[in-house]
């Protein structure tokens, strides 16, 4: 392998290797992605066995509860000038909620 003298390289010629040295890097772990791919498929053939029963798939995280479907049963809290704007407590707040919040009332003061 011939050794490059970064040193003496002007920003252009720099930047130029370095977009070779990416596409090689690229092609390279390719290839080497092929072999290995190559292999496992080998591995399987002989085994009677699937990647699927080797390395089963399962959900990482915390379980997730179900969240209730919006109706007005699911409201919490209701505008009292205009009882048909309501809010479930989840999300972002209404406008109606942030103004008379805004103007000092309790978030209390629109439960259902």
């Amino acid at each position: 392998m011939a050794s490059i003298n970064v040193d003496k390289m002007s920003l252009k010629d720099i930047n130029d290797l370095e977009a070779k040295l990416a596409k090689a890097k690229a092609a390279a772990k390719g290839r080497a992605k092929a072999e290995v791919k190559e292999k496992i498929d080998a591995l399987l053939e002989g085994s009677g066995f699937t990647i699927a029963e080797l390395y089963p798939i399962t959900r990482v995280g915390r379980p997730r509860g179900s969240v209730a479907a919006k109706s007005a049963k699911s409201a919490k809290y209701a505008n009292p000038d205009d009882r048909s704007e309501t809010w479930t407590g989840r999300g972002r707040k209404p406008n109606w909620l942030v103004a008379k919040l805004a103007k000092g009332a309790a978030l209390e003061d629109f439960a259902i």
